[in-house]
């Protein structure tokens, strides 16, 4: 498993096609754009610049209790950032594909953020709150197996992300799969 924060990018043994090289590229600068957003934008207040980096058709999608859905207030400027009593400081960020998957730990919540790009603007943002989830690939969704165990090893295959919320032992968070 990667270290908090590395690029989650497969490198083949061979030499990468130029579409491999390519897509890991923008991976990447996906990345690189996210980070952008919570470290200098969104934590120094300049949501004149955060504008510039989010669609004006921008698709959201939250899961989680009522009333917390704290970055999407920020991001339509209904609190600001710096007064908003609710921190997001990313302690992982991947890169897969077009999507750039964030979480952190804020007190008592968990949270994780999947941005989705597409020619370095963010398109679609979805928040979850207090919510474990995994993210699949499920392209490369075989045909179904025989054996239950045959099954769990596909899945896991499938697989390209999950959550680590810290203290899990201690509580229970409601689980999604997203299918990217």
């Amino acid at each position: 498993m990667p270290a908090d924060g590395d690029v989650q990018l497969t490198t083949p043994a061979v030499k990468a096609a130029p579409e491999t090289d390519q897509k890991l590229e923008v991976a990447v600068q996906n990345r690189a754009t996210v980070e952008a957003l919570y470290k200098g934008l969104l934590g120094q207040g300049h949501m004149d610049k955060v504008a510039m980096l989010i669609a004006s058709d921008l698709e959201y999608w939250f899961h989680g209790p009522p009333g917390r859905q704290h970055m999407m207030r920020i991001l339509t400027g209904e609190t600001v950032p710096n007064k908003a009593g609710f921190r997001f400081e990313p302690r992982s960020v991947t890169a897969i594909g077009d999507c750039v998957i964030t979480e952190g730990w804020e007190g008592q919540a968990y949270w994780v953020h999947v941005w989705t790009l597409k020619n370095g603007l963010i398109t679609k943002f979805r928040e979850y709150f207090n919510t474990w989830l995994v993210v699949r690939d499920l392209t490369a969704a075989p045909a179904a197996a025989p054996w239950v165990e045959e099954d769990q090893r596909q899945a896991e295959k499938m697989t390209l992300w999950q959550s680590q919320p810290r203290d899990l032992y201690r509580r229970s968070l409601p689980g999604l799969l997203l299918a990217i």
